[in-house]
């Protein structure tokens, strides 16, 4: 028996979940493939952390050390949909709703002053930001658009596209600092041998602090750079006198919840220069309610209250005196005055800076318009990249869905490749001093000089993964014949140290025939822009932010939404991860389905990913059933696309549950119609029929329920109960399926 494993997971496509699996579990029934579902959702993260106090009824296992123990084995069949990046805010919101629901749970220590606080913020620190990805991720990634899914967007060219202004007319620019940040101060080395390092602090009286222990492997590199926060506090005061001068919105783009360290820190400097003279002023007050930039202005409204009315009443004032005479900023909800600055983890960089290039250079105002705006990225490392394609836009116009080409990728990922491995090894200077990396015989592999308060940050990344990624590489040249770029910079001193290892890998694979390059990363977003704008494809092959970055931009562009790419991880052991795309917009989806019933979470993703995960259950267990179920499914997923039976973004039409009962149709009659087995040909046959003669109706149920406010019994742990019954709310399909 082969078995799948599907992840758990928050918001939309938690409840999706509810609506598709029951039919992928029918369809599998009886054929050697059993579907496993582990909750590795933010919720039940938490609860595996917090056991002591719950009942025998509440206790949650340990799913993401369970998985993170299957990763390792070679039968390893995962379908990982995505889950809740945490930021604080958004651990504190579940926390507060488990609390709610009467789970024994401590409450999270925001401003941790005792041992038992901060262990408490230690265990918590567990459930923040990227926790599952590193411990799943024991391959690298082969992300691109399904050749079907790719067809149809260009048959059919989503609508979301907003025209550039005329050539060099657009005030968008992408504005990053020039000195002080990660990309300038970064310093790398290659491990000859196996050592364990440390990273500590030295002050200026020479005290020595050890921050942390890190085993090295031999062949590993390990980095070290700095982001000197004065200069950064200089970068956004410049910026946001230059958009107020021309008229534009400012807005800030980083990666509060991946980057749950540094980041969030960044944040919080830009929420410090913008409102200065009113945290300035009631700095002594503030700091007395715990209120905390770094989880944005958001959170410093909302500890506000805690004060006396007339107290907090003055605060607010000097706060809104704030917006006066400064730069507008980029807006998230009008209707709540939510600013691009309320809270970190509503203007994520990788789902936002595509949103400015479709959206014409624009970001969206408090009169609910678009309007020009600067993008603040600080950080070089990556930010010339999304300089480049606006800048390429404002020359040439607007890309066409119905034309361009596809930029697929490979990711450096595998065993927490690169910055997302950096959490623990990200420090905030306390002093003025350095920071150094020790070798165990007491010698100085590298030393970043520091002011108070910069941001120290150290990564890694594995030598057996470097060059499983260069091989991911060529196989995927190979494969599609494609270029495939390096996108690499050997002026930042990580890049110059994987360059090395690329130029020593590659002449052991065959590359006859291939164009393979490595180019700084604008100039290969150069390049692939290029071959885009001629309808041709490229490969860009990254490390795991840049993997991040570009399968956000590149598919929102093409397809409209990251959701729909095929994302594949072989695994380095064996076995396979399959993951089912971005959940970037998951939270307003959750957010409309709660308001008026529908829910336009699309779930072709999930589709998708769902074909190399039965192909590998037909490979590994030698199944032919399983093997003509992938074959069929990924028939019915073109009758899907070819039919456009995409969820709606309108309420009354059809939605994610729709989606998932057509795929269903088209699935049960492709079963139907093939001759390699009988027992499936027959068994379908019936199937597919009673789901044609009952569509009218099912569709009906399954449009009526809609347009009134849904219960489903919270947000980051939905009542199972309540949430089966909203998402399967078509009792004919149920009849069907449940009979099965």
């Amino acid at each position: 028996m082969a078995k799948i494993i599907w992840s758990e997971i928050d918001e939309a496509p938690a409840l999706a979940t509810y609506a598709l699996l029951p039919i992928v579990r029918a369809f599998c029934k009886g054929t050697g493939v059993e579907v496993e579902t582990m909750d590795i959702s933010l919720s039940g993260r938490i609860l595996a952390n917090f056991p002591e106090k719950l009942t025998a009824e509440q206790k949650v296992a340990d799913n993401l050390a369970v998985m993170g123990e299957l990763v390792q084995q070679p039968e390893a069949n995962i379908i990982k949909l995505p889950n809740i990046s945490a930021s604080v805010p958004q651990l504190v919101a579940a926390i507060t709703e488990l609390q709610e629901k009467g789970y024994d749970i401590p409450s999270y220590p925001e401003e941790a002053t005792t041992d038992a606080e901060k262990e408490l913020q230690a265990r918590f620190a567990k459930c923040l930001g990227s926790a599952v990805n590193p411990v799943l991720r024991e391959g690298n990634s082969d992300r691109r658009a399904a050749a079907s899914v790719k067809k149809f967007a260009q048959k059919n060219p989503h609508r979301m596209m907003q025209p550039w202004p005329a050539p060099g007319t657009s005030k968008c620019r992408v504005a990053h600092m020039d000195a002080g940040d990660f990309y300038e101060t970064e310093k790398s080395v290659t491990m000859d041998k196996a050592d364990t390092v440390k990273i500590q602090f030295v002050d200026a009286a020479g005290k020595v602090e050890v921050k942390k222990e890190v085993a090295l492997q031999a062949g590993e590199v390990f980095d070290s750079s700095v982001m000197k926060v004065a200069e950064l506090q200089a970068f956004y005061a410049k910026t946001a006198q230059e958009a107020k001068e021309k008229g534009v919105l400012l807005s800030l783009h980083l990666k509060a919840t991946m980057m749950k360290i540094s980041d969030p820190i960044m944040f919080g400097h830009a929420v410090k220069v913008y409102f200065k003279d009113a945290l300035e002023k009631h700095a002594d007050t503030l700091k007395s309610i715990g209120a905390n930039p770094n989880y944005g202005l958001g959170d410093i409204l909302n500890k506000l209250n805690k004060l006396p009315a007339d107290k907090k009443a003055e605060i607010e004032a000097d706060i809104d005196k704030c917006y006066e005479g400064q730069a507008a900023l980029a807006i998230v909800d009008s209707r709540k005055n939510i600013t691009n600055l309320h809270v970190p983890n509503d203007v994520i960089v990788d789902a936002s800076m595509p949103n400015v290039v479709r959206d014409g250079g624009k970001m969206w105002n408090l009169q609910d318009e678009l309007q020009d705006t600067i993008a603040m990225v600080p950080d070089r490392c990556y930010a010339t990249t999304y300089r480049e394609i606006c800048e390429d836009a404002n020359r040439n116009g607007q890309f066409d869905p119905a034309t361009m080409g596809s930029v697929a990728n490979v990711g450096l990922m595998a065993q927490k490749a690169e910055e997302y491995g950096s959490h623990d090894k990200t420090f905030e200077a306390p002093a003025d001093g350095k920071f150094q990396v020790v070798a165990s015989d007491g010698t100085v592999l590298m030393e970043q000089p520091v002011s108070v308060g910069d941001i120290y940050r150290s990564c890694q990344a594995k030598d057996i993964p470097i060059k499983d990624w260069v091989k991911l590489a060529v196989s995927r040249a190979t494969a599609s014949g494609e270029p495939a770029i390096f996108w690499l910079d050997e002026n930042r001193g990580h890049d110059r140290e994987i360059i090395k290892k690329v130029n020593k890998y590659l002449p052991e694979f065959d590359t006859t025939g291939l164009d393979i390059r490595i180019m700084a990363p604008i100039d290969a977003m150069k390049f692939s822009l290029e071959r885009i704008r001629k309808g041709l494809n490229t490969i860009s092959v990254t490390g795991n932010v840049l993997r991040d970055y570009l399968t956000d931009l590149f598919p929102i562009l093409e397809l409209g939404t990251s959701a729909r790419m095929l994302s594949i991880v072989p695994l380095i052991n064996g076995g396979g991860l399959f993951e089912t795309g971005a959940g970037g917009s998951a939270p307003k989806h959750v957010e409309q389905f709660l308001r008026e019933g529908h829910i336009r979470w699309d779930s072709l993703g999930e589709y998708c990913a769902l074909v190399p995960s039965l192909e590998q259950a037909a490979s590994a267990d030698n199944n032919p059933k399983a093997a003509i179920l992938a074959e069929t499914l990924d028939a019915g997923i073109g009758q899907y696309l070819e039919n456009q039976k995409l969820p709606s973004r309108k309420v009354r039409e059809i939605d994610n549950r729709g989606a998932s009962f057509y795929l269903a149709l088209y699935w049960a009659e492709a079963l139907a119609a093939q001759d390699k087995d009988a027992e499936l040909k027959s068994r379908f046959a019936g199937i597919a029929a009673e789901l044609r003669k009952n569509v009218e109706k099912i569709d009906a149920e399954l449009t009526d329920c809609q347009g009134s406010p849904v219960d489903v019994g919270g947000y980051f742990r939905p009542d199972p109960v309540k949430a089966d019954k909203v998402m399967r709310p078509s009792p004919t399909l149920n009849a069907i399926i449940d009979a099965m």
